[in-house]
């Protein structure tokens, strides 16, 4: 059987090889594809948990797996006082009753945090920035959302405006540091990729919106491009936090990123746009995409959240001729879809499921299976796996009828998706990290 590491190598699709088991944000695909794995279907706090270890601070960025190590990042925060409650409420320019969906930190201190895979015993707690009074966040994200990206020889991680920074996994040791600054209001959300030699952050504030790419060796800016024009003027709905995703099309990779009003398909190394579709007033996307049979399937975000199919094989401007269908009910605004096949499964916020025919667009099933949802899906052997902000975790056959197979339940709350190694299952809840097998 073939090791992630390997499938990785010999799959042409991806632009970049990432000699890791679980890399990045959704695995080795980007995508929450676990083939040939064999994780379990049903377990709780005293059945299958090898081991669960207790992670300092708050985050919901998604484990990262490279041989013997588990990375997350974390934020040790320290209560605010009154006087930066109030600095914070100014500085926001929100109404009183808006900034109540904001929360605050006295300081933070930013972490890369490494955990022992078969002990689950904590190995390194790296400071990588310290803040002194950041920026207010939305009550449901917190200062370590972005998912770090780890190779062979390079951990790197992201804060958003708080910084980047790249380390050694082994020695521990920062190897370069970059701030970028931009207004994201509610706090970063988009996770990094690597692209051969690249490192892109995706910078959708409510200030500006723009795509770079920084010397994964050096941290040097090597190019950036600025969004297309959006036309509406409120900057809270002109930012984004989707992951960008790596499609290899007819001898090319492209770089499809949503954001406000546009889906872009960019060529990585120069940041050269490939094509744009204009997808209507939808902001704050979240999902990372999917690809498919020649289509990429995105989610338009807050506002009225659709989920479109695009094929990727146009040039310019090709909002009129390559959306080849789209859907408006109980579409994710979080959790990203799954494609799986012809068949896209997509959680709604709020415990909906759906599968659809990735071809055409018509449902073929649409259950409510329960619980609200930030945390993307998995496949993984026949199985869908869902996982909830109420700690449950839903397992469907992945069929075009519906069929349920098992819940589960851990202690805590799910927002970080899970990484997969063979029969091994790890799941970051709010305050732990698990191994299930």
């Amino acid at each position: 059987m073939k090791t992630l590491a390997t499938m990785l190598m010999l799959n042409p699709f991806f632009g970049s090889v990432l000699l890791a088991d679980w890399p990045e944000f959704r695995g080795p695909t980007g995508q929450g594809i676990a083939e040939n794995s064999n994780i379990p279907l049903s377990w709780d706090e005293n059945q299958r948990v090898t081991w669960k270890t207790e992670i300092p601070g708050k985050g919901y960025s998604s484990p990262v797996v490279l041989g013997e190590q588990i990375w997350v990042t974390t934020s040790i925060e320290s209560k605010a006082t009154e006087e930066q409650i109030k600095e914070q409420f100014e500085k926001s320019g929100l109404d009183e009753e808006k900034f109540k969906r904001r929360q605050v930190a006295g300081n933070v201190s930013l972490r890369a945090i490494c955990v022992d895979r078969k002990s689950g015993r904590l190995l390194k707690n790296i400071e990588l920035f310290a803040i002194d009074s950041p920026d207010a966040i939305h009550t449901s994200n917190s200062y370590a959302s972005c998912t770090p990206v780890i190779e062979s020889d390079r951990l790197y991680c992201h804060f958003g405006a708080s910084g980047t920074a790249c380390i050694n996994p082994s020695s521990g040791e920062v190897l370069w540091e970059r701030k970028i600054l931009v207004d994201f209001s509610v706090g970063a959300g988009s996770s990094p990729v690597v692209y051969k030699d690249l490192i892109i952050l995706v910078c959708d504030g409510i200030d500006q919106q723009f795509v770079t790419a920084l010397n994964k060796h050096t941290g040097e800016t090597v190019w950036r491009v600025e969004r297309p024009p959006i036309r509406i003027e409120d900057g809270q709905r002109r930012k984004a936090y989707s992951t960008p995703l790596v499609v290899h099309h007819s001898g090319r990779d492209q770089l499809v990123i949503p954001g406000a009003q546009w889906v872009m398909s960019y060529e990585p190394e120069t940041g050269e746009e490939i094509w744009r579709v204009d997808h209507g007033d939808g902001f704050s996307n979240v999902p990372r995409p999917v690809y498919g049979r020649g289509m990429v399937f995105i989610c338009t975000g807050f506002g009225r959240a659709q989920l479109w199919a695009i094929r990727v094989d146009g040039i310019g401007d090709v909002t009129n001729t390559h959306v080849v269908w789209k859907q408006k009910s109980q579409i994710p605004t979080k959790p990203s879809p799954v494609l799986v096949d012809d068949l896209l499964f997509v959680m709604g916020d709020t415990g909906i499921a759906t599968c659809f025919d990735a071809l055409t667009g018509k449902p073929h099933w649409k259950q409510r299976i329960g619980g609200n949802h930030s945390a993307s899906p998995l496949y993984a052997s026949g199985h869908v796996y869902f996982f909830s902000h109420e700690g449950e975790i839903f397992v469907v056959k992945a069929s075009s009828e519906f069929t349920k197979l098992a819940t589960n339940r851990i202690d805590g709350q799910f927002m970080a998706s899970p990484a997969v190694l063979d029969s091994t299952l790890i799941l970051r809840s709010d305050s732990k990290l698990y191994r299930i097998e």
